[in-house]
């Protein structure tokens, strides 16, 4: 059994509901991304798991989890005021707006998913709020917090990992993510030959299928 992590900077930045402007003043890996009428910043990596499939092994989790430190905070914040956290770890390369699909639809069978529930290692959807006793202090509070990981078995050599923040405030405003940390808890077992091939053939699949804008 290994356990291996990842880890996603924290970021803090400004954001102009009047230009859709994100400006990101510390922290690293972000970037920023408009779809249609949303503004969202992202944050990608990946487990480099190479070293546990060679030899004709197959991966096998036992456990994946996520740690940080605060909510999110907001400098002027006001009541109604909210952002959305998004979590993943997936043994398919993500587009820019795959992960803005997996905000909406996650990993359920429909016309927008982009994950199925084999290929979501871990995913998890949260959506904070911002009230009227909650002002003073900054943070967000909790509306809810929702997990779609199924923990299948994989042949991929990499596991990736996406990082969304979804900000939807009322006024300019600085707002301040700690940082995160993906944990994965993965044992190397030799299949039989068959079942190995068959999942060896399905994650060259999954990461040589064409581009989508």
């Amino acid at each position: 059994m290994k356990a291996l992590e990842k880890e996603h900077s924290y970021s803090i930045f400004t954001y102009d509901q009047g230009t859709r402007t994100i400006v990101f003043t510390e922290g690293t890996g972000y970037e920023q991304i408009q779809s249609g009428i949303l503004d969202y910043a992202v944050s990608e990596t990946y487990f480099d798991m190479a070293g546990m499939t060679h030899d004709e092994k197959t991966l096998f989790f036992e456990g994946a989890a996520m740690q940080e430190i605060l909510p999110p905070a907001i400098d002027v914040g006001t009541a109604g005021d909210q952002c959305a956290m998004i979590d993943i770890m997936c043994t398919k390369p993500l587009t820019d707006n795959d992960v803005l699909l997996y905000s909406n639809y996650a990993n359920i069978v429909g016309d927008g998913s982009v994950l199925t529930f084999d290929q979501t290692i871990y995913g998890r959807v949260r959506v904070f709020n911002m009230d009227l006793d909650n002002l003073a202090g900054g943070y967000f509070i909790t509306l809810g917090d929702n997990q779609t990981g199924s923990l299948e078995a994989t042949a991929s050599d990499r596991i990736y990992c996406y990082r969304m923040v979804v900000p939807s405030v009322t006024a300019d405003s600085r707002i301040t993510i700690t940082g995160a940390r993906y944990l994965l808890r993965a044992r190397a077992i030799e299949e039989p030959e068959y079942e190995y091939l068959m999942r060896l053939k399905r994650s060259f699949e999954l990461q040589n299928e064409p581009d989508r804008d």
